[in-house]
């Protein structure tokens, strides 16, 4: 059967029909029937995610439908290829196993049934002639083990009565020694196959393995499973083994007498995760036995007589005790197995006044992490360390938002971050340099005439320039966009991309139906709707994707183009409302249809608008071809990073086991007094002697020269240099006789340790190169792994918690960016509140489920969020808040408890990345710390973007006008929002060159080219 997330997917029960007329849908694998086509169309995409797994072959990431076709497929094949004859009996050996683990079942069953035959399998068998023929078992008997009069013991075993295939006249007894079958048929990968698909097994822990009904039906096999294999018995179970333990501790281990239950020496027993018992230290023979399997504890003299006797108990089944007589020393005696009771020899009761005391209660142990609103509140009433709100309308009344998102309202908060990381993450396809979040922020808000910001200009040209291919490259429409004409059969046999037109002459297209997704036909407005805007007026005699294509920005062009943009959407429920209202403000009643208009009225329109803006922008680039194939190049260097990873820590292990076994050497050679001996900087010994040996040197009669010698040298060209020369290789021969000289005067084993010293370093050089490899590789596979924003982890309430560096780009942007002297990217921790259905399912509970959290906890669990994050709160997915200050990173570490499944998480992902995130937010602190201080320095205060000042002073107060697209010009030549330069060529060339702007450079190539930070690997 197809899995979901490791477990089997379940069909949805048929509905119930009450008219044999109403319209219903189906989907035909699974028969399932539905009353509404969104039921239908809902069910049909969670079948056509890409998260199901066949059973049969193990492979993952396949839609349903095609899990469904690999299951049925292989499960023919495992039909076909397991012998009949075995189906039976293997699956009979199967039923209700309660093996966890498939592999170790299929091992189980492998060896018992490989020398094992059955009647109709084909098999090879030997004969009295030595011949080998092959035949099909007919009959089977089994012997079992007898003992021979001699002592002898006969193992058991069978004899098979075989027809042979070339013979049919006759027939063959031969034994277990004497028959065999073709190893490809009966294989463990095989078997594994066969088994998993044709039992079940239910989720919870120790369920039965069960044969399929129609299997079971089949081979004439029992589905009734047995009482103590089922869910609800497997308490009562825990409770007969506890009393079965309390039983046991109250008999004393020797002689029947009773040991007090007080003091620091009392027995002390502990649920989970066994049973310990600790006697009396009056007489060190009186000891337990722990065992975790079965609970049973036993004195150390009757466990040899209960390990022979009790291996046919399961253990399941309780034992009762019963103590009779005197207390007095008397030798064991047998033990009475019958109905499960042991008796011991007859003895009075004790009176009741010396009844020793009953142990405690055994309290189960919760085996922790657990959920984490269920452990209970803390006494000491830990706060989570206050939020800060970048927005102006903050959950909290009595905080007061950043002065950088003064006019940023909160539902933009998430826009704005998402639209920060889509341009970062892919910023080598928008040919941009990385830029910081703050100086994003800067530029979205600046709205002077004086100033042109080249950070706010570039990402929309270089998000513009993605739609549309340029007029050198063909003009393509790069994103599937709505078009309102008519295609033709052709285009859409071909399946080419809807062309996009704009109405002539304001003439408004005439209003059509739509067939919607719920499968009714309707139109979109019944009447002509009220004209709120100019903006078909403005594009009346301008196309603007000839313009696009052009690279026509400058002079209100790109505020043009995305008038243009927005009309088109509009046209599409999804985006008419946005679309509409953006529209309102670009091209509103009251002004000429100009693209003038369009340029200023872009230059005041509000910043939680522009941010509205490019987060449409981005949502349709990131479904382009471009940005598929660069996530597609990612993973396949994460592939290959993964591979050259594998290989590192492979040759790492060698090393550390070589390194092991020399420092286990060297142990042996290096007495306890010599320690102190070896240099701690290489590992290497000292010289045993001060003293300086005096080594006649035989080399140096022949590089002595006379003075006349050396006048002449001198006179020769360069004769000084040669003589220099000569001279250092003196001193080095000298050095080195010295060296070898000091060496064969030490005892044999200091030239071994010597050696080994050396050879221990080499190896700890490659350990360190081996570890810096993997960092270096750990780095790659982070910055590569840009598909999805990865997310730190949850805390107790549902929050998530971001850090944007944590994947798909460099700790501290590109470094040839611009701004690289920031050397950050984002510099905080970003809170989001939980999800609806999370809030819904783990906040905001029924009133029924709230008052029994009430009961346990003396809180809700809304009272119980107020309590503990203080002040400073975020409720829902809008709503968002971070830190800045490493002081808080570290409060909120103490803050979680390691013992919920949430926090341990995202407690492990904040100890990981604690050193670089405090590090990114200290360099975010003196980077806008240094540049308010330049702003005081120069007398120059923060006013409102909206005021009109002059372009020096706004040019020294704003970081973002800092910023310059250093990569558009070195790969493209000019800047986006630059019209492209033609170059001038003659005839010969005018074939070959063509005004073009390059290809979008590949992950391999941009990878040599922009090479990451590798500082913190």
């Amino acid at each position: 059967m197809v899995l979901f997330k490791r477990k089997p997917v379940k069909y949805l029960a048929p509905p119930k029909v009450e008219n044999d007329e109403t319209e219903v849908w189906e989907i035909k694998q699974t028969g399932e029937i539905f009353l509404d086509y969104e039921s239908y169309l809902a069910r049909i995409d969670f079948y056509k995610q890409r998260r199901f797994i066949c059973q049969i072959t193990g492979h993952s990431g396949l839609s349903f439908f095609e899990a469904l076709k690999s299951e049925l497929s292989g499960a023919q094949e495992v039909e076909e290829a397991f012998p009949e004859a075995l189906k039976g009996p293997v699956l009979r050996r199967v039923q209700f196993q309660t093996i966890s683990r498939i592999n170790t079942l299929v091992d189980l069953i492998y060896e018992e049934f490989r020398a094992d035959y059955y009647p109709g399998e084909a098999v090879t068998v030997q004969v009295v002639t030595g011949e080998r023929l092959a035949g099909i078992v007919r009959d089977k008997t089994s012997f079992g083990a007898k003992i021979l009069p001699d002592g002898t013991l006969n193992p058991p075993h069978s004899r098979y009565l075989v027809s042979l295939d070339d013979r049919p006249n006759e027939e063959a007894v031969v034994d277990d020694n004497h028959i065999s079958r073709d190893r490809k048929i009966f294989t463990k990968q095989v078997l594994r196959s066969f088994i998993k698909n044709s039992v079940t097994r239910d989720s919870w822990n120790g369920a039965p393995w069960q044969v399929k009904h129609d299997l079971a039906k089949q081979y004439h096999i029992d589905t009734k499973i047995p009482p103590h294999l089922l869910l609800e018995n497997k308490p009562i179970d825990k409770k007969m083994k506890m009393t079965q333990v309390r039983a046991i501790v109250e008999i004393e281990s020797d002689n029947g007498n009773f040991q007090e239950h007080s003091g620091s020496n009392s027995q002390l027993l502990q649920r989970d995760p066994g049973i310990e018992v600790q006697w009396n230290k009056q007489n060190n023979s009186q000891h337990f036995i722990k065992d975790k399997n079965d609970l049973s504890l036993i004195s150390s003299q009757a466990s040899n007589r209960l390990d022979a006797q009790s291996t046919s108990q399961p253990p399941y089944i309780s034992h009762t005790f019963q103590v009779y007589g005197p207390i007095s020393k008397v030798e064991p005696r047998p033990i009475n197995f019958h109905d499960s009771t042991f008796t011991f020899a007859p003895h009075p009761i004790l009176p009741q006044s010396l009844q020793p005391p009953r142990p405690p209660q055994l309290l189960p142990q919760i085996k922790y992490p657990i959920e984490d609103l269920q452990i209970r509140p803390r006494k000491e009433g830990l706060r989570r360390p206050a939020l800060k709100f970048l927005s102006q309308d903050t959950p909290s009344n009595n905080f007061r938002p950043s002065r950088e998102g003064a006019e940023i309202q909160m539902k933009s908060v998430g826009l704005l971050l998402e639209t920060w990381d889509t341009l970062n993450v892919f910023c080598e396809i928008f040919v941009l340099d990385s830029f910081t979040f703050d100086d994003f922020v800067e530029a979205m808000q600046i709205s002077s005439e004086d100033i042109e910001c080249e950070l706010f200009v570039e990402i929309h040209c270089a998000a513009l320039k993605m739609l549309v291919a340029s007029e050198a490259d063909g003009g393509e429409i790069l994103i599937p966009l709505l078009d309102m004409e008519e295609e033709s059969d052709e285009e859409k046999e071909n399946g080419q991309l809807s062309s996009i037109s704009t109405p002539a002459h304001g003439h408004e297209p005439e209003l059509r139906g739509r067939t919607t997704r719920s499968g009714l036909t309707r139109t979109d407005f019944i009447a002509q709707p009220k004209k709120s805007h100019r903006a078909a007026e403005i594009l009346a005699e301008v196309n603007w994707i000839d313009r696009l294509r052009k690279r026509i920005f400058k002079d209100g062009g790109w505020q043009l183009l995305l008038i243009g943009l927005l009309y088109q959407l509009s046209k599409s429920p999804r985006y008419f409302d946005v679309c509409n209202t953006l529209l309102k403000e670009l091209a509103p009643l009251d002004l000429d249809p100009t693209p003038e208009t369009a340029r200023k009225r872009y230059l005041q329109l509000e910043v939680n608008l522009r941010i509205q803006v490019l987060e449409i922008l981005c949502m349709l680039i990131v479904d382009t071809k471009a940005v598929r194939t660069y996530m597609e190049e990612c993973s396949e260097q994460m592939t290959s990073f993964r591979k050259e990873k594998i290989q590192w820590q492979r040759d790492r292990k060698q090393y550390i086991e070589e390194l092991r076994v020399l420092n286990e050497e060297r142990k042996v050679l290096l007495p306890l007094n010599t320690i102190s001996s070896l240099s701690p900087e290489n590992g290497t010994l000292t010289k045993l002697t001060a003293g300086k040996v005096e080594i006649p040197d035989p080399v140096e009669d022949d590089f002595n020269e006379t003075d006349d010698d050396l006048r002449q040298i001198r006179t020769l060209r360069r004769g000084q240099d040669r003589a220099l020369e000569r001279k250092r290789k003196r001193e080095a021969h000298h050095d080195k006789m010295e060296k070898a000289d000091l060496e064969s005067k030490q005892p044999k084993h200091i030239k071994q340790l010597t050696k080994l010293s050396k050879e221990i370093k080499k190896k700890q050089d490659l350990i360190a190169k081996c570890e810096n490899e993997i960092s270096t590789l750990d780095n790659d596979l982070r910055e590569a792994d840009c598909p999805r924003t990865r997310l730190l982890g949850r805390d107790r309430f549902w929050n998530r918690y971001f850090w944007f560096e944590r994947n798909g780009m460099p700790y501290g942007g590109l470094p040839d960016s611009s701004t690289a002297e920031a050397d950050y990217a984002n510099g905080c921790i970003w809170i989001q509140g939980p999800g609806d259905m999370e809030r819904k399912g783990f906040i905001d509970m029924e009133s029924q489920l709230q008052a029994e959290y009430k009961e346990k906890h003396q809180m809700t669990v809304p009272e119980r969020k107020k309590l503990e994050e203080g002040s400073t709160s975020v409720y829902n997915a809008y709503q968002w808040g971070y830190y800045e200050d490493p002081e808080s990173v570290d409060e909120l570490l103490s803050w979680l408890d390691v013992r919920g499944c949430n926090e341990i998480r995202l407690h492990k992902e904040l100890k990981l990345y604690r050193d670089r995130i405090i590090s990114n937010m200290e360099k975010r602190k003196k980077y806008l710390k240094s540049w308010d201080e330049k702003t005081l320095n120069s007398g120059i205060k923060r006013m409102a973007t909206r005021r009109k000042e002059s372009s020096i002073n706004n040019a020294a107060t704003y970081r973002c006008l800092a910023w310059r697209n250093t990569m558009a010009i070195s790969e493209i030549g000019h800047l986006h929002s630059d019209q492209p330069r033609v170059r001038r060529s003659n005839k010969k060339e005018a074939s070959l060159s063509c005004t073009k702007e390059p290809d979008r450079p590949s992950k391999a190539e941009t990878k040599g080219r922009n090479k990451k930070n590798t500082g913190y690997r």
